[in-house]
């Protein structure tokens, strides 16, 4: 599992500054569904981070906990309006508990691939499963792994190219580990990070929820509930823990 060393401070300090995670028009449909899901219920959010998804979620009246790894993620969260009032507990998302249960634990933002092996993966699951009252639900938004953009032989691919950023990811095809490249340009000082990630595939999110005791409930390709398709390049996933 990742921890200070790739969401230290400065990337905890500019973390927010990314509006297009931000922006109303994105978190809005989040919000909404996670809400829905909770109902009148408690949510946990694994890798709560800055509060991006978690402090509109209280806002509608959810009351929200959080498990983070980075101190600094977490820091930046306690100091925002309203932020101090979310409890976090600081450890490892696949085996850190808490003694509260929830109607909805979730993991937003590709951040299932921050923990860098199958194993880790499985019990994040079992995890987020151990949390859960009968019946709650266990949410995850992840991209589709982009390999058929790849041609055979071909490891590098990239993602994002702007003045300000250029964004490579690198892929192993045999272990699923693939490392995100970032390279950006602030006026003249030019900043280079890697960090190392696991994709998943969609049946194997299903298999590794199944090993937890959890049903497949939803699988939709975003927020709006759009259809999964063949070519979706994203999805959000809905697990359920049994009522027995």
């Amino acid at each position: 599992m990742q921890g200070d060393g790739h969401f230290d401070g400065a990337v905890a300090a500019i973390y927010d500054d990314d509006h297009a995670m931000s922006d109303p028009t994105v978190i809005d449909p989040v919000v909404d569904l996670l809400a829905e899901l909770a109902g009148d219920g408690r949510a946990l959010e694994l890798a709560i981070g800055t509060g991006r998804i978690a402090l509109p979620l209280a806002r509608k009246g959810i009351a929200v906990e959080g498990i983070e790894l980075s101190r600094a993620m977490a820091a930046r969260l306690g100091a925002k309006p309203r932020g101090g009032a979310i409890p976090i507990t600081i450890g490892d998302m696949s085996t850190t508990r808490v003694s509260q249960r929830f109607s909805l634990v979730y993991l937003v933002y590709n951040t299932i691939n921050n923990l860098t092996s199958q194993e880790a993966q499985v019990a994040c699951f079992r995890n987020a499963a151990a949390h859960l009252e009968p019946g709650g639900y266990f949410l995850v938004e992840v991209g589709v792994p982009p390999l058929q953009r790849l041609s055979p032989g071909e490891t590098i691919l990239a993602f994002d190219r702007s003045d300000a950023h250029w964004g490579i990811d690198e892929f192993d095809v045999v272990t699923q580990r693939f490392t995100s490249h970032h390279i950006r340009m602030r006026g003249e000082t030019v900043e280079r990070r890697s960090i190392p990630f696991r994709y998943v595939w969609p049946a194997e999110l299903d298999l590794m929820a199944r090993l937890a005791g959890l049903t497949p409930k939803e699988r939709w390709g975003g927020w709006k509930r759009e259809p999964f398709t063949s070519v979706s390049t994203s999805h959000v996933s809905v697990w359920q823990k049994p009522l027995d």
